[in-house]
């Protein structure tokens, strides 16, 4: 009867099996294992009846990718390594920088002011910008007439309508744009200080904004 002793395949699948089991964590085919049962397979065949060159050939050609996918597997783990690194160091960097983030919420703090952007979708005959305190209070309206289409920016000096200072704090802002047919609600970007920054699993980027609490590096729209 052709082919391999059925005993001695038996014993080298169990082997190649608890081998799989206890390299499964890598999810990966090892070769040796991989080799081993091709040497197997070699001395247990039927003399009368030995293996086709074909089969043995590609076989080989098996192995021999499975070893250059094992190596290619190997530098894209050092590559991603590598970007990692570079990018913790660039996020690293990015500590003490103001950056400009899609908020409604602003920080009046030392330099006493909030600055920020407002993207206008349409040309408008009155864009305002509205600061409320943290009872919902409005304390200061910014009117910053017609505007074209484009980002808009703006800038609240931390006075009360009366010319009074206001005290530091979190305060809310909110953009209104006027159409023909209503007022619009629109987003706004504000200028905030990075206090640090976090790092995910996955090589994602954390900002922690002071005040203003924690954003995707992906979500910033501008670094200062």
């Amino acid at each position: 009867m052709s082919g391999i002793d059925p005993t001695s395949a038996s014993d080298v699948l169990n082997k190649f099996r608890l081998d799989q089991g206890q390299t499964a964590n890598k999810n990966e085919l090892g070769k040796n294992e991989f080799m081993e049962l091709m040497i197997a397979q070699l001395k247990n065949q039927n003399p009368l009846e030995p293996q086709d060159n074909g089969q043995f050939i590609s076989q080989l050609a098996q192995f021999s990718s499975l070893e250059e996918m094992q190596k290619l597997s190997g530098s894209v783990d050092d590559v991603v390594s590598q970007f990692r690194s570079t990018q913790a160091l660039q996020a690293s960097a990015m500590v003490g920088r103001t950056v400009l983030a899609p908020s409604n919420f602003g920080v009046l703090g030392a330099s006493g002011q909030i600055s920020g952007n407002v993207e206008v979708p349409a040309t408008t005959a009155g864009l305002r910008v509205s600061i409320e305190n943290g009872a919902g209070e409005r304390v200061r309206q910014l009117d910053l007439g017609g505007q074209s289409a484009g980002v808009v920016g703006f800038n609240w000096d931390g006075k009360d309508g009366n010319g009074n200072s206001l005290p530091p704090g979190s305060y809310r802002i909110a953009a209104e744009a006027s159409y023909p047919d209503g007022q619009q609600q629109l987003g706004t970007m504000v200028s905030a200080n990075v206090d640090s920054v976090s790092l995910g699993q996955g090589g994602s980027v954390t900002l922690n904004l002071a005040g203003m609490g924690s954003i995707a590096l992906s979500d910033v729209q501008q670094i200062n």
